[in-house]
């Protein structure tokens, strides 16, 4: 099977949603099971284990993997989800299924980042250093601080550079043997009809060389998965889908590399008493049948903290809203308003004296009981 036509989820024997740690889970039962140290001499354990290596690079690459579900969904590696059409001549292909690089218009730089022709090195190895991953957190936050703006701390998981190995794998003091898998190179390479597909070695994980006594941090790897603190800065009146975006808040990069970045969405918690649309306030407010008969003043409080009078002329109908003009939120040069709507209750129930009242009532003003 050409890397071309691979279903690196079927390698890996995980799920299109698995999660980064099912994924790596995976990735390490297989290769100590394949590894060739634990297989001497079989051959086909060790094209099994530089099968799982392959997807694992990818898979484990937030980035690559974006882009490999892509392709996946287009059918770019006969998987299903593309249309048949001609082969152009000379185009880098699948050829069971007749697409070229070129007809995937702007997948073709895609492409190129796991695929290129007679073992060349592919653009990312050429570059060197390479940033990193970019982080996607999204940030639950009160209803008062996205309308008012602040400070808050947050608690983000990322991969960070081993402190006990300094990312090297190696228990500190204990020496490193060439790699036999990719002979100090620090990537392998797959290929067939004319593709070559580069990839980091499984083996040392693209280092080039095998620690003979693994860091027990972080099990040889080189990095650990660690909870970040960090201040976020809420801007005034964000909703829920807004985004910020923190430069070099994300994870390590790669041969020196500059950091990823963070990138944040809030999610605005429902508040009991406030609700939001757009720039405006909702509020709902009871009144009792006198109040809204005979009119009254009521304090009503603000998303400010202040309060303000509101008055309810006599005859106020269940339902009525009052607009309190600048107690809304500001967003911009702009602020929204306070709507408040009185909503008339009915006692449930009343005294004799009471009912003897209503009746009154009712018969002098005319009104059907």
């Amino acid at each position: 099977m050409s890397p071309a036509t691979k279903d690196f989820y079927k390698v890996l024997g995980v799920s299109e949603k698995a999660t980064p740690e099912e994924i790596k889970k995976a990735y390490r039962g297989l290769a100590k099971r394949y590894h060739p140290d634990a297989n001497p001499g079989n051959a086909s354990a060790s094209d099994r284990f530089k099968e799982v290596g392959e997807a694992y690079s990818v898979l484990s690459d937030s980035t690559k993997r974006k882009q490999y579900d892509q392709m996946r969904r287009l059918g770019a590696f006969g998987l299903g989800g593309g249309r048949r059409g001609p082969s152009r001549p000379g185009g880098g292909a699948s050829a069971e299924r007749g697409i070229s690089i070129e007809d995937l218009g702007g997948l073709s730089d895609i492409l190129g980042s796991f695929f290129d022709r007679g073992g060349r090195k592919t653009t990312q190895e050429a570059r060197g250093p390479q940033k990193g991953n970019d982080v996607e957190y999204v940030v639950d936050i009160a209803f008062e601080v996205a309308v008012t703006g602040g400070r808050i701390s947050i608690t983000v998981p990322m991969t960070e550079e081993c402190a006990t190995c300094g990312g090297d794998g190696a228990q500190p003091g204990t020496a490193r043997t060439r790699c036999k898998e990719c002979n100090g190179a620090g990537t392998v390479s797959f290929g067939q009809g004319g593709f070559a597909v580069k990839r980091p070695c499984p083996a040392c994980l693209g280092r080039g060389r095998i620690p003979t006594n693994p860091c027990e941090a972080c099990a040889g790897t080189g990095s650990v998965r660690q909870n970040r603190k960090i201040e976020v800065t809420v801007p005034q009146g964000v909703d829920s889908g807004s985004k910020v975006r923190l430069t070099g808040q994300g994870e390590r990069g790669t041969k020196g590399g500059a950091r990823g970045d963070l990138l944040i969405t809030f999610k605005v918690k429902p508040h009991r008493f406030f609700k939001r649309e757009g720039r405006d306030i909702h509020v709902s407010v009871p009144i009792n049948i006198a109040q809204a008969t005979m009119g009254t003043r009521m304090s009503v409080k603000t998303i400010h903290g202040k309060k303000v009078v509101l008055k309810i002329p006599a005859g106020t109908q269940p339902g009525t809203r009052f607009r309190v003009r600048g107690h809304g939120i500001r967003k911009g040069p702009r602020v929204g308003d306070q709507i408040v709507e009185v909503r008339v209750e009915v006692p449930g129930a009343l005294s004799e004296k009471a009912q003897e009242a209503i009746r009154q009532f009712a018969e002098v003003a005319e009104l059907n009981y």
